[in-house]
């Protein structure tokens, strides 16, 4: 589907634009896990570092397997997966997939004291923010129902990193679209897909155009717990080789 997307005319070429991994960096910005921050900020592949914690190996010693694995937890833990979830995601054995959350649990306690700070702040206010004060109301946290309940208390842990990224991205449209404009720049921002951006540019403009667009996303909304902030740009004839 991305192929058929182009840019105008053959002095036009794509640039899309997008967060690295931006869910998590905001989780270890809001949690202030101490051992999920200083990965990012020593630039590690988020995902090796998580297994070597999990596993307790050195980091070289992590399989890909293992990196498969810690990666499923990585995401599967801010939508509140559990064992079972986590189990059936990656066809093992729930005594395995229970290990894997123990052991996530006890080595980033930060994400867990996070995901309970929330839900009994929600359960207390009746909504959940993101980092810039944006509301979202869960009638249902304090329903009697447990399947209910569980449900809004998903979206509790969940809304504040995935609304961040959202605020984030918008903050972002607007630094580069004021960019372009003061750059006199002649291409246009023509889309925006969950973190990422896509440009109509000009040729001759593309490689300054580049450098303007990643520069205004990753200081749109600077995270917490100096958890670096990082953007990646392609070029191409068409989204899918631009992406």
């Amino acid at each position: 589907i991305r192929k058929a997307f182009i840019p105008r005319d053959k002095d036009h070429i794509l640039i899309s634009a997008d967060y690295s991994q931006i869910e998590l960096r905001v989780v270890a910005a809001i949690s202030g896990d101490p051992n999920m921050c200083e990965a990012f900020r020593l630039g590690k592949d988020i995902h090796t570092a998580t297994a070597a914690k999990v596993y307790g190996i050195a980091e070289e010693e992590v399989t890909k397997e293992m990196r498969y694995k810690a990666k499923s937890v990585n995401f599967g833990i801010i939508y509140g997966q559990g064992a079972f979830g986590l189990a059936d995601n990656l066809g093992i054995s729930r005594t395995e997939a229970k290990n894997i959350i123990d052991n996530y649990k006890k080595e980033f306690s930060g994400i867990t004291d996070y995901m309970e700070s929330t839900i009994n702040f929600a359960k207390e206010k009746g909504y959940v923010e993101t980092l810039m004060g944006r509301k979202r109301w869960l009638r249902d946290i304090n329903s009697a129902n447990f399947t209910v309940r569980g449900f809004a208390e998903r979206n509790a842990i969940n809304s504040p990193i995935q609304g961040t990224a959202a605020d984030m991205i918008k903050l972002a449209m607007i630094k580069v679209s004021n960019a372009i404009k003061k750059e006199g720049f002649k291409s246009k921002m023509i889309l925006q897909v969950h973190d990422e951006l896509i440009f109509d540019a000009l040729r001759s403009e593309a490689e300054a155009l580049k450098a303007c667009i990643l520069e205004n996303m990753e200081n749109a909304l600077p995270l917490p717990n100096q958890v670096p902030v990082i953007a990646e740009a392609g070029m191409g004839e068409n989204w899918l080789e631009a992406h």
